[in-house]
């Protein structure tokens, strides 16, 4: 495993420590930014990407499906 995987696992690993806390405190913007670290560790581990690589991919993603509405499907 290199280092950037390794790193992927942390940020997945944080990430859902940040959403349980979040949910145990109900803090609905720490539960989210718990998700979202867990999907950027999760590209960052699967993909080998460093962590900026991983963080601009998924801005950029969030940035072009913003207007997204699950519910229209």
């Amino acid at each position: 495993m290199n280092r950037d995987r390794i790193e992927g696992n942390w940020k997945q690993f944080s990430g859902k420590l940040r959403e349980r806390w979040g949910r145990l405190t109900g803090d609905a913007a720490d539960m989210f930014a718990g998700k979202r670290d867990q999907l950027a560790g999760s590209m960052q581990e699967q993909r080998g990407l460093v962590q900026e690589e991983s963080e601009r991919q998924l801005e950029d993603f969030l940035h072009r499906n913003r207007d997204w509405n699950s519910s229209k499907r």
